[in-house]
């Protein structure tokens, strides 16, 4: 990676996400069969546009609040910059860099012209009332409208940005701009004329799901009575343990910013019900720790991951970095074989080395005729690429001044998160240095014995997502 002259120290969490794109790509075959392509890294790694304002707005009391907002315009090889608004009080350039960088090639992965953006705010709405966070969007509004439209950059919600958010946002944006660019935010409503998707609050969750039942149909298993433990309690983790409940697997855990809800027998695991309680407890900005069932443990300050004797299914779904190698370590000894991430780069490095270096172990224990317990990743990029893609899908509908149906948008998200799962086994396959032997390409060939190892998903999906936005830039021209 050094000779690529990349600074380091300045912005972890982005030179984390770069880092590992880099590594990714110099370790595979890639450069060694089309060695033009290492061209493209200094450029891909640099944001095409950094967009960064003050917004002033009124609080209750009527004093003069500042908050710092920005819109990282990584890269639109592909299409227009695509990615979410996040309003968290950690917000700082280098995690909307990292946001963005990654929402480049997880864009990509969906197979649909969007590329890669990310923006947000350091403004906390959790204390805060509606008519703040009215005034805060509105204000927001007031400088971004000047950078966005349905064919030069799509924003959507993030942390802190869900659909009354987007609302107030797109109201602002038609009121400042004079006419009703439908698709320059997604997210929106369905009622009312909005032209939001159906299937859009549901989509990372249950896209993650159907990742991981492809990567489920590749082992020969079913989800229906496996032990999942899910971090989050969020849209992404709300609609994951939904959809994970209704197909018959056993919920284990949620959790949030205070600490981990555990369930203290499996055989009495969260319910469709719970889930909708917790919704609407966070609706109201409440915490887990305020539920009272004596079917739940409530762990102050933790995450699931350490506290579950037994789990076959891990799914970080709360925020960047929840995943530690002692958590990983934790996890494969209580029988987890698939961690995949519904939250952007949900694993630390260190987790990821780890549960890499697990399933090569896995790979070569195949080798010699004594396998051993595999740990399969899927990184978010891959596995939660369905928020993004709905909200493509909400695009086309907006071109279209369409409404698509949502069995119809369901079935275009489950074909998409096969093909990214698809596409990242082959590409894995082909350019890794690993031999996998007899490699199942598709999901819709049922694993048997011909299969022999476990591709790299960190490797496939950064080669895959790699490959499409550094050859659209090369024909554009953006490097030689």
């Amino acid at each position: 990676m050094s000779e690529f002259q990349f600074t380091h120290g300045i912005e972890p969490e982005f030179e984390q996400a770069r880092d590992e794109i880099v590594k990714s790509l110099t370790e595979s075959k890639l450069f060694e069969k089309e060695p033009e392509l290492k061209k493209c890294l200094p450029v891909i790694t640099e944001p095409e546009r950094v967009i960064s304002f003050r917004v002033t707005w009124e609080d209750d009391k009527g004093n003069c609040r500042v908050n710092r907002g920005y819109r990282v315009q990584f890269n639109s090889a592909i299409g227009p910059y695509k990615g979410g608004l996040r309003f968290h009080p950690t917000v700082n350039l280098s995690i909307l860099k990292f946001l963005s960088f990654e929402q480049i090639f997880k864009n990509a992965l969906t197979g649909l012209p969007i590329g890669g953006g990310k923006g947000g705010s350091d403004f906390d709405p959790h204390d805060k009332s509606d008519n703040e966070i009215r005034r805060f969007c509105q204000a927001f509004m007031t400088e971004l409208h000047r950078h966005i439209g349905a064919d030069i950059d799509v924003p959507a919600g993030d942390i802190g940005v869900g659909g009354r958010e987007v609302g107030f946002l797109y109201g602002a944006y038609k009121r400042l701009q004079q006419k009703r660019d439908f698709g320059v935010l997604t997210g929106k409503d369905t009622h009312f004329g909005l032209s939001g998707s159906f299937i859009r609050p549901e989509a990372t969750g249950y896209g993650l799901i159907y990742f991981v039942l492809n990567m489920l149909t590749y082992l020969g298993q079913d989800i229906k009575g496996k032990y999942c433990a899910v971090s989050g309690s969020g849209n992404v983790a709300q609609f994951a343990a939904q959809k994970l409940i209704n197909l018959g697997a056993i919920v284990l855990s949620l959790s949030d910013s205070r600490g981990a809800l555990i369930v203290k027998d499996p055989s009495k695991p969260f319910t469709n019900e719970d889930i909708a309680m917790i919704a609407d407890l966070k609706v109201k900005k409440g915490s887990l720790e305020e539920i009272k069932d004596d079917r739940f443990t409530w762990l102050p300050g933790e995450r699931p991951w350490k506290h579950l004797p037994k789990v076959d299914i891990a799914l970080p779904c709360a925020t960047q970095n929840e995943n530690d190698a002692d958590d990983v370590e934790a996890l494969h000894k209580a029988g987890c074989f698939i961690i995949a991430e519904g939250s952007n780069m949900g694993s630390t490095d260190a987790a990821v080395q780890k549960m890499e270096s697990l399933r090569v172990a896995y790979n070569e224990s195949v080798k010699s005729g004594k396998p051993i317990l595999p740990l399969w990743y899927a990184p978010g990029k891959a596995s939660n690429a369905g928020g993004v893609a709905v909200s493509a899908l909400e695009m086309a509908q907006n071109s279209q001044r369409m409404t698509w149906t949502p069995a119809r948008v369901d079935e275009e998200l489950n074909n998409i998160m096969t093909n990214i799962f698809n596409e990242s086994v082959d590409n894995s396959a082909t350019y890794t240095h690993e031999d996998l032997g007899s490699v199942v390409k598709s999901s819709s060939q049922k694993a048997d014995s011909t299969v022999s190892a476990l591709p790299s998903l960190v490797q496939g999906a950064n080669i895959t997502g790699f490959l499409k936005v550094a050859n659209a830039m090369k024909i554009h021209g953006d490097w030689w």
